[in-house]
């Protein structure tokens, strides 16, 4: 079984820090993420990014790079044995991502631009595509369509929200039953979802004691993806800490959710 029919299969978890901070943390998280999940019996693909670049302020970190992250991710993927995906930002990135990354992810605020998700779909490589804050769950079609027009029928689409006035969002669960019925492996997006996106002066807040409840309610409605960034200290992270769940605390949470899902 390949790696995207496993995922339309489920259940599986994308995790791992939001940014890329260093190679020792990074190659910490890896090991207690497939440790976890091999306790619990779901696929697992590490995510961490090598550049962010849309964080709210000029002065905030983003991370080492794309040469220098690649070559984290991919002692990560021969180290453990494991999927990985991070996210591209441009259509020149495609490629060498690819080299390395077993999923693009297309980040939200760029899901509809064309050229970005053809480039993604060309690798051959599996495309998840976020879901734009102020799309609506049938409006993912359209993306999704693009990147099957190259021929590349590996799509994933995933929740993460939904803009709800000022710095904050809402996920509205309709979204989801309306993005299943296009049959491509759904992800909720659990920590993102919590965010108070620029809300809290010159960086995004959020609220992470929402992060076990989004994940239920989602299995609920039939998602067997989940998305969770995870920090040893998340009050000490460089990119979005506010809305993560400690790691101490992921397996808990994940046992939980595993109880939601048909």
């Amino acid at each position: 079984m390949n790696l995207y029919q496993e995922l339309k299969k489920g259940p599986f978890l994308i995790s791992g820090p939001c940014v890329i901070e260093n190679e020792a943390m990074i190659m910490d998280l890896a090991e207690q993420l497939k440790r976890m999940t091999e306790e619990l019996g779901i696929t697992y693909i590490f995510k961490a990014s090598f550049d962010k670049a849309n964080r709210t302020s000029v002065d905030a970190y983003r991370g080492p790079g794309l040469e220098e992250g690649l070559k984290i991710l991919q002692k990560v993927k021969e180290t453990f044995d494991l999927p990985v995906t991070t996210d591209i930002h441009e259509s020149s990135q495609a490629k060498p991502v690819a080299e390395v990354a077993d999923i693009l992810q297309i980040p939200a605020f760029l899901c509809r631009q064309t050229d970005l998700l053809l480039e993604a779909a060309n690798t051959g490589k599996i495309v998840n595509i976020k879901k734009a804050q102020f799309l609506s769950g049938n409006d993912m079609v359209y993306p999704a369509k693009k990147v099957e027009y190259t021929g590349n029928q590996q799509v994933m689409l995933t929740e993460r929200g939904k803009s709800f006035g000022n710095n904050d969002l809402v996920v509205d669960f309709r979204d989801i039953i309306d993005m299943q019925s296009f049959g491509y492996p759904l992800v909720m997006d659990v920590t993102h979802s919590c965010q108070k996106p620029g809300g809290a002066q010159g960086k995004s807040g959020g609220n992470r004691e929402y992060a076990p409840y989004f994940a239920k309610a989602a299995a609920a409605v039939g998602v067997k993806g989940f998305f969770f960034e995870t920090h040893r200290n998340p009050s000490e992270a460089l990119s979005d800490g506010p809305n993560m769940v400690p790691l101490d605390e992921l397996k808990g949470v994940l046992e939980e959710v595993l109880k939601h899902i048909s």
